[in-house]
């Protein structure tokens, strides 16, 4: 028996719905992977080196274009500041990533005098930076020391630090490098154990934190983990921090 074109027509019907439900997918993956590459990334907080500010349990949403030198990124640039919090590539260990706030940037001079940071002579005046420990650390309260380091100071950095610490005992940043502190300042492991962060590792800037869970003494995964896997375990096993829910990071 002959077939009509209504016959044909009907054949090809499932076949290009087929193909816009593949094209459609294909799209969505496309946009989500330049989203991912260029524009934004998720982050889990893995220690509490920025308390208050960010909290162990914390989920957030990195722009990563904020300070892109690529043009390709078509979105509007800016230069690392003060202040500024960022994600970045750990130097000691490039595979991890670490969270700090910048306190300074090249050409400044670095001291702490008593835990108190002094940047270009001038004692920092943010609310942000805290001090739980009362006990007395030589090496992390008045920095740079260099008669001695702790067992957990890199040794190169320990080089470093007496060849670009000036006559006065100020810390000098080097060009293309930054200082970075975590708000909890008597527990946090930054550029006074292992040195500056270097411009190119620098990932992003946190811009919100998306969801937060509670119960941080069960931390699921580290910093090196799958955060989506992370994720879905602790929204079915631990409770919400709603008051920390699309919080903007400061």
């Amino acid at each position: 028996m002959a077939t009509g074109p209504q016959t044909d027509r009907a054949d090809a019907r499932p076949y290009s719905l087929a193909l816009r439900s593949l094209q459609s997918l294909v799209l969505s993956i496309v946009v989500a992977l330049f989203i991912v590459t260029f524009l934004f990334q998720a982050f889990q907080i893995p220690s509490g080196s920025m308390e208050q500010t960010l909290m162990v349990g914390d989920y957030l949403l990195v722009d990563k274009a904020v300070y892109a030198e690529d043009a390709a990124t078509l979105l509007p640039a800016r230069e690392v500041e003060r202040g500024d919090i960022v994600v970045f590539h750990y130097p000691v260990q490039p595979e991890t990533y670490f969270v700090k706030r910048v306190v300074a940037v090249p050409g400044d001079r670095v001291r702490m005098v008593e835990k108190r940071l002094f940047i270009n002579g001038r004692a920092e005046t943010a609310d942000y930076a805290i001090h739980r420990d009362r006990g007395h650390d030589a090496y992390r309260d008045n920095f740079p020391e260099l008669r001695f380091a702790p067992g957990n100071v890199d040794a190169r950095w320990w080089l470093d630090l007496h060849r670009l610490t000036s006559a006065s005992g100020e810390l000098v940043v080097p060009a293309g490098s930054y200082f970075v502190l975590g708000d909890n300042r008597d527990d946090s492991q930054d550029s006074r154990y292992w040195g500056f962060v270097p411009r190119a590792n620098i990932v992003g800037r946190p811009l919100l934190i998306y969801w937060s869970r509670g119960d941080a003494a069960s931390a699921v995964t580290s910093a090196r983990g799958d955060t989506l896997s992370s994720l879905a375990y602790a929204m079915t096993h631990l409770y919400t921090r709603w008051d920390r829910m699309l919080r903007t990071v400061r």
